[in-house]
């Protein structure tokens, strides 16, 4: 598998001098173009932490991030706002859509912000919200559809524009179980037959389940890697369930 991102010995620190926090400690770690990967632990882990610093919102301490070839973590301001709107796709709990915009307009300003012509970001739009099952809605504004569907409306919006990588953190978050279960559907559509790579930080294991591969955190390191394979969801999610009974973090609605 090809690589497409590599953490090398990253370290967080947040706090001043004599009362510093070390939030990430020398954690290594690759993942390859089309896995979806899921970053688990206990609160206060480094998992958020994890999923800030590879998304640039927030800077290394010490150590490396290279998406490809490309040091992140030399890039200045300017470059990581435009790294950021051209290579990663963002789906966040609580939606970040525009009221105001229908939800087809949500997902057409992406495109429109990259400067592509209005016919080709219609087109974009309608293949992604018909492969998402939300293009009988898209005339529709937020307000006026479930969580459920405004979260495959934020899915839809991510992957328009063909990023790198989805960062997800915690997507399910507000969402009720049967919502959840039709979001995380909508990862492995993208994923298996669109081959987005997809990270995606969660505390549940039944969410996780869905994952080909999940990074356990705990104080900051990475102490634990499970596999999916050829298991089956349910054995998967048990193993998960397993681990995270050691770290004292991660529940589930399974």
């Amino acid at each position: 598998m090809e690589r497409l991102i590599y953490a090398d010995k990253v370290e967080k620190y947040y706090g001043a001098k004599g009362n510093m926090t070390k939030a990430l400690n020398r954690v290594e770690f690759e993942i390859g173009k089309g896995e979806f990967t899921g970053i688990m632990g206990a609160s206060g882990s480094g998992k958020s932490t994890l999923l800030n610093v590879l998304s640039t919102i927030d800077n290394v301490t010490a150590g490396h991030i290279y998406f490809e070839s490309t040091d992140i973590t030399a890039l200045k301001e300017e470059q990581l706002a435009e790294f950021r709107k051209e290579k990663l796709g963002f789906v966040f709990q609580d939606f970040n859509l525009l009221d105001t915009l229908t939800i087809e307009e949500n997902i057409t300003l992406a495109i429109t912000l990259q400067g592509k012509q209005k016919q080709e970001a219609d087109r974009r739009a309608e293949e992604v919200m018909k492969r998402l099952g939300i293009y009988e809605i898209r005339s529709k504004f937020p307000y006026e559809v479930s969580g459920g569907q405004k979260q495959r409306c934020a899915c839809a919006r991510a992957v328009v524009n063909h990023p790198m990588i989805i960062m997800a953190d915690e997507p399910t978050g507000a969402l009720d179980s049967k919502a959840a279960q039709i979001l995380l559907d909508t990862f492995v559509t993208l994923n298996e037959e669109m081959d987005s790579t997809i990270l995606m930080v969660t505390h549940d294991a039944f969410s996780a389940s869905y994952c080909k591969r999940i990074l356990f955190l705990k104080d900051g390191e990475i102490f634990h890697e499970l596999i999916r394979g050829g298991k089956g969801r349910r054995d998967f999610l048990n193993q998960i369930l397993d681990v995270l009974s050691l770290t004292g973090g991660g529940v589930t609605n399974a």
